[in-house]
């Protein structure tokens, strides 16, 4: 009966470590989807958190739970996962959450994550033990999703160009900060419905690993849904400001009409990603389609040494989470029998 219950404790610990996780997550990626509302003065600070929060958990009533899935099923062959691989893959990702935050650099929670659980199952069992498309299809959006959102960017910033070429500045200035809130609202729920699904399927993953939940349910149980879309909802309305002005300020000075691509940009990249399943970095995204904008203007418009700066924190995430996870993975099982 003993281990029973400590089995249970140490699940309902890992749980909380990864709704803790689920705020830094929104608490770090808060930035994303506020940086170009508030960088063009369309709102106020306070006002966009709120207003991005809101967004953050309506999307639980919008997107299927396909992101959810790759995470809990589809990186790890079954059977693997124990509770002290997802105490590495946690730890792993917090660590990284927190130095980059401390630094003001916009690196992907998302893939601190993927990183945290490949370095944790590596040191428990082997490269061979990950599912390769899985792994692959991720890491193939690190490049794809800053892409997808570079070219929706700068192709939405060309076209409003064009259509607006023989409006006043000034009349264009005022419809777009109108538009900058559906814009941004878009963006919002883009990026809850899919970074609250990554760790809705850790959580799935553990629950599956220490038979609280079957391998063959469809869904994860509603109070992992609700508690991680809260979770990241509570932790965007906390924002990240050190992040906030790297996005908004540094890479490249926003009007409302680009800030209104930019996110458009990026909610369209994330709604397609989300679509298919892919835990994609709404960081990466939305850098991406804030670059692209800016080199429409023109190229001096952008800073590329920050952008720069940026890129390689990107390159650094998987492997510096996996081999934190993979120190954690062994402590974990010196700590919880």
């Amino acid at each position: 009966m003993g281990s029973i219950q400590t089995a249970f404790w140490v699940v309902a610990l890992l749980v909380v470590l990864a709704i803790a996780f689920d705020f830094m997550n929104g608490f770090h990626d808060a930035a994303n989807a506020i940086a170009t509302v508030v960088s063009t003065g369309v709102l106020k600070p306070q006002q966009a958190i709120v207003f991005a929060a809101f967004f953050n958990v309506l999307a639980i009533a919008i997107f299927h739970l396909n992101v959810a899935a790759t995470i809990g099923k589809g990186i790890v062959l079954p059977g693997v996962v124990d509770h002290h691989v997802v105490f590495g893959a946690l730890i792993g990702a917090i660590f990284w959450n927190v130095v980059t935050w401390l630094y003001g650099i916009p690196s992907s929670s998302s893939h601190a994550l993927i990183g945290g659980i490949v370095g944790s199952v590596i040191a428990k069992a082997g490269a061979g033990s990950l599912i390769a498309a899985g792994i692959w299809k991720t890491v193939l959006f690190i490049f794809l999703s800053p892409l997808l959102g570079f070219l929706f960017g700068s192709l939405l910033m060309v076209l409003v160009a064009n259509l607006c070429r023989r409006t006043s500045p000034l009349r264009v200035d005022n419809l777009f900060r109108r538009l900058q809130l559906i814009s941004a609202g878009l963006y919002s729920l883009g990026h809850g419905g899919n970074d609250a699904q990554k760790t809705i399927g850790i959580i799935w993953m553990l629950l599956i690993a220490t038979n609280y939940s079957a391998a063959a349910d469809k869904l994860p149980p509603s109070w992992v849904i609700w508690c991680c879309y809260l979770a990241i909802g509570a932790g965007t309305m906390f924002g990240g400001w050190r992040i906030v002005k790297t996005m908004g300020q540094k890479i490249t000075k926003l009007k409302p009409v680009g800030g209104f691509c930019a996110e458009a940009g990026g909610a369209v990249t994330l709604f397609l990603a989300t679509a298919l399943g892919v835990p994609v970095s709404t960081t990466h995204t939305i850098t991406g389609a804030i670059v692209g904008v800016g080199s429409v203007q023109r190229a001096s418009a952008v800073r590329w040494g920050v952008a720069g700066n940026i890129v390689w924190a990107w390159i650094f995430t998987i492997p510096a989470s996996a081999f934190v996870a993979g120190v954690f993975y062994w402590i974990g099982r010196a700590l919880f029998v």
